[in-house]
């Protein structure tokens, strides 16, 4: 979930950007790899993603890793559900120094990194990799912009046009653009000398963790989230499975067809149901960020309780989704999100949860209201 304002940057005009950034020629970057798309075999649906041909697939896609990773090396994580995995960062500097590695990103740390202290709407810009399905398409795209120097009316067609519009809401200014050229040319390097080769080894060994997380989910599970997904919008997308992500994800909610969740890739086949906890917090996402919305003060938000209280609201809406859709994962999704949080397994850890991410009632049963609606399907 991360970010649940009207100016995220994964509510701009995303169904349109997604097949706009499909379209864009191919930019010479560094090494990567495809997607990669567990060999599911799906239960048949009339809303199949158009591209595989499967409902919902799972994938990994090594761009969208990069990118994040990137954010996870340069952002200070004090999220009490972490925005990245959990010590992500550093168990990356470990192997890192373990094999000698050091990048571009590391000279350039201290300025990226004192460019979010000035303009905090950069944190929007990870949902960017969302948008687009290789490295090389974001790459064209980015190089449009800059090329512009973010202006619209520089663009030479259409739809070029719409996406120096899309990064210019997030990165309006010189030195915004300047920080995106060093970001990008410091993830070059990075991937390079460092990500492309821990990402494929570390994806190689969890091959049969995708594997089970797909079988898991479209077996048995998408058949119960279907029709909460179809009511709420998200019939179909894509679900991604990211190393650096752990109980907080990464949505761009795109139309019915175009939708990106990226969540926690688990460690074992043990774990699988993990990447189920994950999808289940963020689709319920825009329900708990309006019942919230709706039912505190202007007070509270001025005073910051509306965003205090954003996790809570994701993660106990996730957990009513799963109380009446597929109770049995309910126990493990309250122990996962404890975890998260650093605290130790308990007795009830369904009632732990509850405890440890309050809500006032209103806003408790205005998510509960709304998910009963959806299901009902009105």
């Amino acid at each position: 979930m991360f970010e649940r304002s009207a100016g995220s940057a994964r509510s701009l005009g995303a169904c349109t950007l997604i097949l706009l950034a499909a379209g864009c020629a191919s930019a010479p970057a560094g090494g990567g790899a495809p997607d990669r798309t567990a060999p599911s075999t799906n239960p048949g649906s009339s809303t199949a993603n158009t591209a595989t041909g499967v409902t919902w697939p799972v994938k990994t896609r090594e761009h969208v890793d990069l990118w994040l990773h990137g954010f996870a090396f340069l952002q200070e994580d004090t999220a009490r559900v972490p925005l990245f995995k959990r010590n992500y960062r550093d168990n990356i500097t470990v192997a890192r120094n373990r094999d000698r590695v050091a990048t571009a990103l590391d000279t350039n740390r201290v300025r990226l990194q004192a460019r979010f202290a000035q303009n905090r709407t950069l944190t929007n810009v990870q949902f960017a990799a969302l948008y687009f399905g290789t490295w090389d398409e974001m790459r064209s795209a980015i190089d449009i912009f800059l090329r512009a120097e973010g202006n619209p009316r520089a663009a030479s067609d259409a739809q070029s046009q719409q996406l120096i519009g899309f990064f210019a809401q997030q990165l309006p200014t010189p030195a915004d653009r300047e920080w995106l050229r060093l970001f990008v040319s410091s993830l070059v390097d990075e991937g390079r000398k460092f990500h492309h080769a821990w990402w494929v080894a570390r994806t190689r060994e969890r091959a049969a963790v995708l594997t089970r997380a797909d079988e898991l989910w479209q077996r048995t599970y998408r058949p119960k989230f279907q029709p909460f997904l179809n009511n709420s919008g998200q019939a179909s997308g894509d679900m991604l499975l990211s190393l650096a992500i752990g109980g907080e994800g990464r949505t761009v909610a795109a139309g019915k067809q175009q939708n990106v969740v990226t969540v926690t890739f688990p460690a074992t086949t043990g774990e699988a149901e993990e990447a189920i906890y994950v999808f289940a917090h963020e689709v319920v996402g825009n329900i708990a960020g309006t019942a919230l919305n709706d039912n505190v003060t202007p007070a509270d938000r001025r005073n910051g309780v509306t965003d205090k209280l954003q996790s809570a609201a994701a993660v106990r809406g996730g957990a009513m989704l799963l109380q009446s859709i597929a109770p049995e994962l309910l126990t493990g999704y309250a122990r996962f999100y404890l975890r998260e949080i650093g605290q130790s397994p308990a007795s009830d850890p369904v009632a732990a949860l509850v405890a440890q991410f309050t809500l006032p009632e209103t806003v408790r049963d205005a998510i509960q209201r709304q998910l009963e609606i959806v299901l009902g399907g009105i």
